[in-house]
């Protein structure tokens, strides 16, 4: 589906024929995280089984990090939990349904978590997780671990498709935002700007910095695949628009009315309601034209969520 702001109008095409409507020397620019095993099944020391589910940190991954975990109020600090043969995890701090865990392995505490982690599927893939899922549920471009979920607009693309992009002239570069659980909170207050995002880890190379200014030059239109790419490029502009390299944390909130400093167009899945991403879409498009859209999807089949289809919109 390709939404036309300006016009107000929708097509319907398969994926690959978006590229129809992409210009060479056009950028896209795509999220490289990948995603951490960071599911984590063990047994406490008085043999009762312990849920944890790993939250993306940004303190280099030293062994100590913050996890959301199942039946906290059973859980005290002190506790020491056995993860696979060589991985021990003990509870330093509990609260609200989150902990704060110490690991240790006789080797590095990450390839204890590589081999004994489970792939935090959505929950409404209703399954255990499955070996294929650690490469079918990663974009083909992933490189840096570090997220609890897929950046989903990029599961579209493959290599036959990029090798089309480029042969049409346009280019492609990356950001890293690796997503946390903040991400898929629900809208649960009643004005939309009490709504708080927790933080999440982003980096943008100088490369891809100079790419973007490069391309905003030559009056060409930078193309963010996801919602979390336009929120790394936004979180990292100014108010000219240019995206200054770096890396941080981020809890922008981009939600109506908002003025897009840097994204040009946007690939983006089917969002559920009170989702912080349809917000940002909204943000985006006009809610208008987008439920509009919606309305559309439904009514022609249009598949939601993570494996779901996707919309372009310019």
């Amino acid at each position: 589906m390709v939404l036309h702001r300006g016009r107000g109008t929708i097509d319907h095409r398969r994926f690959g024929d978006i590229l129809a409507y992409l210009d060479s020397g056009d950028l896209l620019v795509m999220n490289n995280t990948r995603v951490l095993p960071a599911r984590l099944i063990g047994k406490k020391e008085s043999g009762g089984k312990c849920e944890i589910l790993l939250i993306p940190s940004w303190n280099g991954n030293k062994g100590k990090w913050n996890a959301l975990i199942k039946g906290s109020s059973r859980v005290k600090p002190g506790t020491r939990i056995q993860f696979g043969d060589d991985l021990y995890g003990e509870v330093k701090e509990v609260k609200d349904g989150r902990a704060e865990i110490s690991f240790s392995s006789p080797g590095e505490v990450m390839e204890a978590i590589q081999r004994v982690g489970h792939v935090p599927l959505p929950p409404y893939i209703r399954r255990p997780d499955e070996p294929m899922d650690r490469d079918r549920y990663q974009t083909i471009f992933a490189e840096r671990d570090g997220s609890i979920a897929s950046p989903t607009a990029g599961l579209h693309f493959t290599r036959e498709l990029f090798e089309s992009l480029r042969n049409k002239g346009l280019n492609l570069t990356f950001i890293t935002l690796h997503i946390g659980v903040g991400t898929f909170a629900p809208v649960k207050v009643e004005e939309v700007e009490d709504h708080r995002m927790e933080e999440e880890w982003i980096e943008i190379s100088e490369q891809t910095a100079k790419e973007i200014e490069v391309t905003k030059q030559r009056g060409r239109r930078v193309i963010a695949v996801g919602t979390t790419t336009t929120k790394a490029l936004e979180s990292f502009s100014d108010l000219e628009g240019r995206v200054k390299p770096g890396r941080k944390v981020s809890s922008l909130f981009i939600h109506p009315p908002y003025d897009f400093r840097v994204v040009d167009g946007l690939i983006t899945n089917f969002h559920l309601p009170r989702s912080t991403l349809l917000m940002l879409v909204s943000a985006f498009t006009g809610k208008d034209l987008l439920m509009k859209a919606y309305e559309e999807a439904i009514e022609k089949g249009y598949r939601f969520y993570s494996y779901g289809d996707a919309m372009l919109i310019l």
